[in-house]
């Protein structure tokens, strides 16, 4: 039964993607996917976690099919390598999830199937397959039924007819290889494993630290001292800044769009950088025993204020982007920016909370990751290319139509309708038609597998 599920799925794979582009076919196979794993892993399907990233796996399928974007097949992709990982071991941390889904994809049947002998070093079957015995049952019996079916043809010449009428032409070799492919791929992960010493590791390592041998009052008294005038002047540091920086702020409103854009595109790079390097330096501080030390107070009050501060400083580089895309419109690079900060703010409350509650830095690793993930996965869901270019036309104060022509053909659409509301240029109306013009064509001529949402929008059109 397994084996056929295998051989069913291996031609779904073969037939959804063999010459074809993204479409339909990758939520398809994301169905196909989350269906073996359950009928040959049900038990673990009883698990929360499981049914969750399944779900979302098969979430960004479906952001595939209404937007056929990079984030949402990268989204679709990494949901895969969690999705096979978490069957390998539940309770293991995402990012060891990745590499267990990575490691099965690759070689799960290799390594169900061999074993690694630690005496002599060498990869040896777990169970024992007489190769020889396959190829005699493959090929004896071919070459007797070739030589039998040339006799057979000059003994009788009804036979000969039919024989001389089989066309063979039919058959794709290479469809064929591609379904190969699929059957590899499934055959991996099927069953998922994992990468023992690596699994291992993470189940073994708590989020907690922990008081070591070398505690010493006298150093670590030295290093609280240091500690404390390094964050107090880091401090007195940043309110400075943070002065200057809300007066900017509060003037910019008035000052030309370019010496802003100018003030923005050389000041976001390096506050974001000086972040980090904060966040860096809480974490040497606080790396080890100085958590235990009973005179660590003012020191930790220093840090708290210090993480307070940035992310002040966190919601001024906000407002500065906010303002940039009130004055030049929606860009990827200034909506990375925010999710950049996003990610940053995560950051630093971890970082607050791995103080606060005496963690360890794969504390800091396991909820970064999860959050990263989360992040990914939402942005997947949004059609980035349709509101950059609906905030553009309906609400930014001067809009770059070039830039909106370059996107992907997820705003063809959208792009054309706009276009003939607003008064542009003849040289843009004619991009946009032109562009419209070859999506229609791709949407028209596409195959079932390769169908989007937007098919169904021109349809209903």
């Amino acid at each position: 039964m397994k084996k056929l599920l295998l051989f069913v799925g291996a031609l779904l794979f073969s037939t959804l993607f063999y010459d074809k582009s993204i479409g339909l076919n990758l939520l398809l196979f994301s169905i196909t996917t989350v269906t073996i794993l359950f009928l040959n892993n049900k038990k673990d399907f009883e698990n929360t976690r499981t049914l969750i990233y399944s779900t979302v796996y098969i979430i960004t399928g479906v952001a595939v099919f209404f937007h056929d974007s990079s984030v949402a097949i990268l989204a679709n992709c990494i949901c895969f390598f969690t999705l096979i990982g978490l069957l390998s071991e539940n309770k293991s941390s995402i990012y060891v999830n990745w590499l267990n889904g990575l490691y099965t994809t690759i070689a799960g049947l290799f390594h169900r199937n061999f074993s690694v002998n630690e005496k002599t070093q060498t990869v040896e079957p777990k169970h024992k397959i007489d190769y020889i015995h396959l190829l005699k049952i493959i090929f004896i019996p071919s070459i007797f039924v070739i030589i039998f079916i040339a006799l057979y043809k000059d003994g009788n010449p009804f036979f000969s007819d039919i024989i001389s009428k089989i066309d063979f032409s039919f058959i794709n070799i290479q469809w064929i290889l591609f379904a190969g492919l699929g059957y590899y791929l499934f055959a991996n992960i099927h069953k998922p494993v994992e990468v023992e010493p690596a699994t291992e590791l993470d189940l073994t390592t708590g989020n907690s630290l922990e008081k070591t041998a070398k505690f010493s009052l006298p150093k670590l008294k030295q290093e609280n001292q240091l500690g404390v005038v390094l964050i107090s002047v880091l401090n007195a540091l940043i309110v400075l800044f943070l002065i200057t920086d809300i007066s900017f702020l509060f003037s910019s409103m008035d000052i030309r769009a370019s010496v802003f854009s100018a003030q923005v595109h050389s000041g976001i790079n390096a506050l974001i950088a000086s972040i980090l390097i904060a966040i860096v330096i809480l974490l040497y501080v606080f790396r080890g025993d100085l958590n235990f030390f009973a005179e660590n107070k003012t020191l930790k009050k220093l840090a708290f204020t210090w993480i307070t501060l940035n992310m002040i400083l966190v919601l001024s580089i906000m407002m500065k982007n906010g303002q940039y895309i009130y004055y030049f419109g929606l860009t990827y690079k200034r909506i990375g920016v925010l999710i950049y900060l996003i990610l940053v703010v995560t950051g630093l409350i971890t970082t607050l909370l791995k103080i606060s509650h005496i963690k360890n830095i794969w504390y800091l690793l396991r909820l970064n990751t999860k959050a990263a993930f989360v992040v990914l996965i939402i942005a997947a869901t949004i059609n980035w290319d349709y509101h950059i270019t609906n905030y553009n036309f309906n609400y930014a104060k001067s809009m770059d139509v070039g830039y909106l022509i370059e996107l992907s053909n997820n705003n063809a659409l959208i792009l054309k309708d706009q276009s003939e509301q607003k008064e542009l240029d003849n040289f843009f109306l004619n991009q946009i038609e032109e562009k419209y013009r070859n999506y229609v064509y791709e949407l028209r001529t596409n195959s079932w597998q390769e169908l989007q949402y937007d098919n169904l929008k021109l349809d209903s059109e």
